[in-house]
């Protein structure tokens, strides 16, 4: 694991006081810094948790697959940043900063090819600032 490969993780409460498990990338100044890398991505899996809002272990052991799918492609082709993984209150989303929504959307394609039909949603918008990451990191810092 490279010294960019380091995460943590931290419980977090939905707004409806469900536990969501929060797992965030350290050491992304490199692409912090780059003014390219601007626009964040949500990539949502909305699924039927358990009575806590996790999911089942079928559904937990596809969605490692995808995110397993999902970093070796960036790792190759590093156009997107994987930075952090929200799981819980029924919904996992991964959060990418990428410099350009229509790469991402070829290589979110080509990553995701081998699997059937995922019930995925994306979301993106501008966040130069990375405010929403900034807002996540607070997770950490409450837990130490």
């Amino acid at each position: 694991m490279s010294e960019s490969d380091i995460w943590w993780t931290a419980p977090t409460q939905s707004e409806t006081g469900r536990l969501i498990m929060v797992t965030g990338r350290k050491n992304v100044e490199k692409f912090r810094t780059n003014p390219r890398f601007n626009i964040r991505v949500e990539v949502s899996w909305k699924y039927e948790g358990d009575a806590t809002g996790m999911p089942d272990l079928a559904t937990s052991q596809l969605m490692e697959q995808v995110q397993d799918a999902l970093t070796e492609t960036f790792r190759k082709d590093p156009v997107a940043v994987l930075t952090g993984i929200f799981t819980g209150d029924d919904c996992r989303d991964w959060i990418f900063y990428t410099l350009s929504t229509n790469i991402f959307g070829r290589k979110l394609n080509e990553a995701l090819a081998d699997f059937p039909m995922l019930p995925l949603e994306i979301y993106c918008e501008n966040d130069a600032a990375w405010a929403a990451y900034d807002e996540m990191a607070e997770a950490e810092i409450k837990m130490d």
